[in-house]
């Protein structure tokens, strides 16, 4: 039909949903103007979002409300309780200098997590049916979204006496905690903390979550080495015994019932072994932060991974905030300013989008009124915005699938930032007009080699060394034997049993090893 040949593809008869609230925070760079094009020909076409409340946190905003924006979206956030943002920069003193700003603004991050009660930080594969990415299966991730590194305290001291005490709320006697001398002239003194109040939330979300889409859940802590860390552990643990045992067994994901916990340095190993997927890993905030990096890397990139933040309001409901788990892309932002053309991958900032939509459909449910009539609405309107979210990703997905991705996914062949984008604008147009498509698309596409994206990084003379190294016959061919025992030597050989921990997941350094 010729209202589905051309922009806004879309029916004359055609009714918007109507959207229930949420708060959306926009960024700047490469994603702002990606996610303007998704607004305008993917959400606005087929969404009424007048319940939604806008917050721009660019650079330029924050400077000019000297940060109140910041904190006029954290309020909205807790209130409304749905959030999407769009990758904000958080700028250098060089760039507050060149860009003109009063100063250099802070990343909004902990401000967001303090204000929205954060509890975890929940990282997942992104997968995409009959694409090849990293992992087969999900990968669910949980990290502590208090505490540690990121909250720290520190000072450049000389040499001298350090002592830490602590002065209890109630005004009781002071406990000492640690006392040390330090003897070098040069020395830097740090102190964070680790809170463990909403350990018992954390858990209560993970293994929930795991539970439903049968994945094992594990423990990730060095507290073999810092002791510090058992409570973390320890009160995890409480709650899968108490909660969560018979569950798991009778779901036959754990049989025997014993809850693993694997050494960090376990952790990044298995990572790059289980590459099956089906596994989830809860960890304090600085490790997963690092770990999920790596599973990023695993599943070819952050594009390919979920960030969302969970919080807990004051009334007990859950505060969810979603955004992609990648920045601004700036190097195809300085292509697009000259003018070159660019190919940018959106998935993972609507993967965000429809998550907070989802969330804001949830809240709609939890919130209807006890009257039939009232229930009956909510419903309704939030089963709308359900088959939207499906229908959109189908839309997005599919055309992964029909090899009309983005460069990342298809090769030099793959589609501008644009012409992806109106392609699965038109894609969903007929879906939400209930056409099917002509040809099915092909169970499995053939991903590119990692070749295709951003690799200038890569030193060739050493990646030369290391196959002069393991071209132990110097024919000019690594054979079997050959990759064995660089697999081997690297530490990522591929176990035989590789849902069983082993030797690798035991609580015990080995013998000899500095943990």
């Amino acid at each position: 039909m010729k209202h589905l040949s051309t922009p806004p593809y879309t029916l004359p008869n055609h009714v918007k949903l109507v959207a229930p609230p949420m708060v959306y925070i926009s960024g700047e760079e490469m994603t702002h103007y990606t996610m303007n094009l998704i607004m305008d020909q993917w959400i606005k076409p087929h969404v009424d979002i007048a319940n939604w409340e806008f917050y721009d946190l660019s650079c330029k905003a924050r400077d000019d409300t000297d940060d109140k924006v910041l904190s006029d979206s954290v309020s909205a956030g807790k209130r409304v309780g749905s959030i999407f943002k769009e990758p904000t920069v958080t700028p250098s003193a060089a760039q507050a200098k060149a860009w003109g700003l009063k100063k250099a603004w802070g990343s909004p991050n902990g401000a967001m997590r303090r204000g929205w009660n954060g509890i975890t930080i929940s990282r997942d594969t992104i997968h995409i049916e009959g694409v090849k990415l990293g992992f087969d299966k999900p990968v669910f991730f949980e990290r502590h979204a208090v505490g540690g590194e990121y909250g720290a305290g520190w000072k450049s001291v000389g040499a001298g006496r350090l002592v830490t005490t602590f002065f209890p709320e109630d005004g009781s006697t002071p406990v000492f905690c640690d006392d040390r001398l330090l003897k070098d002239q040069s020395n830097v003194v740090v102190t964070y903390h680790n809170p463990l109040d909403n350990v018992d939330d954390l858990a209560h979300h993970f293994f929930t979550r795991c539970l439903a889409s049968n994945i094992t859940p594990y423990v990730v802590t060095k507290k073999t080495v810092f002791k510090w860390q058992e409570g973390f552990w320890t009160k995890m643990k409480e709650v899968f015994d108490t909660h969560y045992k018979q569950k798991y067994i009778d779901a036959n994901i754990i049989p025997d019932g014993k809850l693993q916990h694997l050494i960090s340095d376990a952790a990044t190993m298995q990572i790059i072994r289980w590459t099956n997927g089906g596994f989830g890993m809860a960890a304090h905030n600085y490790d997963g932060d690092m770990l999920t990096d790596e599973v990023a890397q695993v599943h070819r990139s952050p594009g390919f991974i979920t960030s969302n933040l969970i919080g807990k309001n004051d009334d007990g409901s859950l505060i969810k905030e979603f955004e992609a788990s990648h920045g601004t892309v700036a190097d195809l932002w300085a292509a697009h300013q000259a003018g070159k053309e660019t190919s940018m991958n959106p998935l993972g900032m609507v993967e965000a989008l429809l998550g907070a939509m989802s969330h804001s459909a949830d809240l709609l449910r939890a919130s209807a009124s006890a009257s039939p009539k009232a229930q009956a609405e909510a419903l309704a309107k939030a089963e709308r915005v359900t088959t939207f979210v499906t229908t959109l990703r189908k839309a997005m997905h599919n055309t992964f699938r029909y090899g009309q991705g983005t460069r990342d996914m298809v090769g030099p062949e793959g589609l501008t930032t644009e012409k992806f984008i109106d392609k699965v604008a038109w894609r969903l147009g007929r879906y939400m007009a209930a056409f099917n498509e002509d040809v099915t698309p092909s169970d499995i596409v053939v991903v590119p080699a990692r070749s295709q994206q951003h690799v200038d990084n890569i030193d060739r003379e050493k990646l030369q060394c290391l196959f002069d190294t393991y071209d132990t016959d110097k024919d000019g061919v690594i054979n079997a034997a050959e990759v064995e025992k660089m697999l081997v030597d690297l530490g990522v050989a591929p176990l035989m049993e590789v849902s069983k921990l082993s030797s690798a997941s035991s609580d015990k350094p080995k013998e000899g090893a500095e943990a």
